[in-house]
């Protein structure tokens, strides 16, 4: 089972943008996007003769490039699944939407976005995952931060553990294609997926952060969170909260509002690593180990 958040949001269309001299460009939008409304409008302008042009600035990869192009330029649209101008322009009326230049500079705050995966693993693989990490317990050693700031990070981390490191590598590889079209990522090549085994128990948790912001992190570009426990659950609370973001000049920042996730055993977690987010503290009264929350987590980086 695949789930997007938030909920019940508009289908994702791929889009070919055919331009003059035989260039392509593929994007990704919401069926509802005024930017695909825009486009649409474009073509029924072209049809009707009319004389306005509107310049497009796209942002791609991220936001670290920008395709730049008058409307005049724009020759065709293919999109998958199909979407009809008659539709787009009804929608239009609609929604009152008006001409605008879609560019990266305004301020308003940018809804983050994740994507859940359930049962990510077999249920052999799974409880086989859980028994392991019991057996490794003595190897488990406390985690730190880039930037050895006391008391921002408590949990016991697992850096080696290759069986189920390749499979979580191999499990990602598999649906990265379908994590990128489903969160509106432009295609890149993966340099490299890194991978930590985590334990939180009672009082841990890991605060406010993102997982790009330093030189040796800039290649990242997803994060993913495992999560896996003892079943029934020996813990409660160790939400991940994913910050919603602004931008403020030529920079992301966290904004006010965000997206709350519960762990939820054998489903795995895609968010941009650009995100701001925090794990808060986990409640395990019992303070055993096997009732911890665990995770297995790291990051997608791209080539250069």
């Amino acid at each position: 089972m695949i789930v997007t958040s938030p909920k019940n949001l508009p289908q994702e269309v791929k889009i070919q943008l055919l331009l003059t001299g035989g260039h392509q460009y593929t994007i990704y939008l919401k069926s509802d996007a005024p930017l695909l409304q825009l486009l649409a409008k474009t073509f029924l302008s072209k049809n009707q003769k009319a004389e306005n042009s509107t310049l497009f600035q796209i942002p791609l990869a991220e936001g670290h490039s920008a395709l730049c192009f008058p409307s005049e330029h724009l020759v065709g649209m293919v999109t998958e699944p199909p979407i009809y101008l008659q539709h787009l322009e009804a929608q239009e009326t609609k929604n009152s939407i008006k001409d605008y230049t879609y560019s990266t500079t305004t301020t308003d705050n940018l809804e983050s976005r994740y994507l859940r995966i359930d049962n990510f693993l077999t249920n052999s693989e799974n409880q086989q995952l859980f028994n392991y990490v019991l057996q490794r317990k003595s190897d488990f050693v406390p985690t730190t931060t880039s930037t050895k700031t006391e008391n921002y990070r408590r949990s016991l981390v697992l850096h080696s553990f290759p069986k189920f490191r390749e499979l979580i590598v191999h499990r990602i590889k598999e649906v990265f294609p379908d994590v990128l079209n489903k969160l509106s990522i432009p295609v890149f090549s993966i340099a490299e997926i890194e991978s930590q085994l985590t334990a939180h128990n009672d009082n841990n948790f890991y605060k406010i952060h993102n997982d790009n912001g330093s030189p040796d992190t800039a290649t990242r570009v997803l994060t993913y969170v495992y999560y896996f426990y003892r079943e029934p659950k020996g813990f409660t609370e160790g939400k991940l909260i994913i910050y919603d973001s602004q931008i403020q000049g030529k920079h992301y920042v966290k904004a006010e509002t965000f997206k709350t996730i519960e762990p939820t055993n054998n489903s795995i977690i895609f968010f941009l690593s650009r995100y701001m987010h925090e794990v808060l503290p986990v409640t395990c009264p019992s303070q055993d180990f096997a009732d911890s929350r665990f995770t297995i987590n790291g990051w997608i980086r791209r080539t250069d």
